[in-house]
């Protein structure tokens, strides 16, 4: 029977020139990450998962402490789920901390809490996609198995100068069988992670990539054709919608309002200030914080910001309203409270009203 030819064969001498190149250079110029020393399932796992839509960084500020509060898949398991928001806060896209708690959990029902070494079971629990399961058989079980997210597809698209929509499934299933012939024997973790700190630092997703501090730069079709302006190849993506939404900071006995967000949507059963569709005026927001029974008196009209997630913008208008009554319509919290226990993510997180320090956090 004749061999399956893959889309785009990759000579023994070139997969083995790419390797040694790209191993030599992550041996010299890897950044120094936390969880790079350890490579540990878990710790992989959880760096994996935090750098989903965050830069590294972003996330620098967080896994360290993260891991000291979980530091094992059976910590994470048993964790209380407001407590587990409350480490991520400020992270954004607390879907991926709830699905990690329910991995966790099943990781310890199902695998005896022994993070599973097989992609079926790795891809069976919830948050892990073929990324994800990747980046730990390759990285923490040394497995030839690549993983491949939006910096891996550029880098490989330019270097095999692939023209195809890298968003289209064929084509990145084209990419990651090429990648595949590539990968070593050994050291498969460093090459992975190769890869990454590759499309991260030099060829990189925005404004010219530094072609000439690429340590394959001599065996990359783009580079050689003059068309890494051209490559990847991405669809056009779709406006943007923006909101107008203006929030409520009610202050009353030194305690602030807040309510729990609905289990669907956006930011989905987390803490937040009241808020209202649209941007009211001083007036309107006076009135509506009256029919909810706060009584107000004073009235700032505080700050103003931007809030962007993947997909959407808020152009959000905040008021800081002093009252006199405490609805049972909201939670009060003071400042510690708000710190310690409840997670406001970041969205809702107010700028500085003028020197304001109400938080005692700005």
């Amino acid at each position: 029977m004749e061999k399956r030819k893959t889309p785009y064969p990759i000579a023994p001498q070139q997969a083995a020139q790419i390797q040694k190149s790209l191993l030599d250079w992550y041996d010299k110029n890897k950044r120094d990450l936390p969880w790079r020393g350890v490579c540990t399932p878990y710790a992989v796992w959880v760096s994996e998962i935090m750098a989903q839509q965050t830069r590294i960084t972003f996330l620098l500020k967080y896994y360290d402490r993260f891991m000291e509060r979980f530091p094992t898949v059976q910590a994470l398991a048993d964790a209380d789920e407001a407590d587990l928001l409350k480490a991520w806060e400020g992270l954004g896209y607390y879907s991926r901390a709830k699905n990690m708690k329910k991995a966790a959990r099943k990781i310890v029902s199902d695998f005896g809490g022994a993070i599973p070494d097989t992609e079926e079971s790795l891809l069976s629990l919830p948050g892990i996609g073929a990324y994800t399961a990747g980046a730990i058989l390759s990285i923490a079980y040394g497995r030839a198995i690549p993983a491949v997210d939006g910096n891996v597809l550029r880098v490989m698209a330019r270097l095999e100068e692939f023209t195809g929509d890298i968003s289209v499934p064929a084509v990145k299933k084209k990419i990651t069988e090429t990648l595949a012939q590539i990968y070593p024997d050994k050291n498969c973790g460093d090459f992975t992670q190769g890869l990454m700190e590759l499309g991260a630092t030099v060829c990189i997703p925005a404004g010219k990539p530094k072609c000439e501090e690429c340590p394959v730069k001599n065996i990359c079709k783009a580079f050689k054709n003059g068309t890494t302006d051209k490559i990847p190849v991405k669809k056009v993506v779709k406006p943007r919608k923006h909101e107008k939404i203006t929030v409520f900071v009610l202050v009353c006995d030194r305690k602030y309002a807040i309510r729990k967000r609905e289990n669907r949507g956006l930011l989905y059963g987390l803490w937040e200030f009241p808020n209202h569709e649209g941007h009211l005026t001083s007036e309107e927001a006076r009135t509506l914080a009256a029919e909810w029974g706060a009584k107000p008196n004073k009235t700032v009209q505080a700050a103003h910001k931007t809030h962007t997630f993947t997909h959407i913008d808020w152009d959000m208008q905040y008021y800081l309203i002093e009252c006199t009554e405490k609805p049972d319509l909201f939670l009060w919290a003071d400042k510690d409270e708000l710190r310690d226990i409840y997670a406001i993510p970041a969205a809702f997180q107010p700028p500085d009203f003028n020197q304001i320090n109400f938080f005692g956090l700005l």
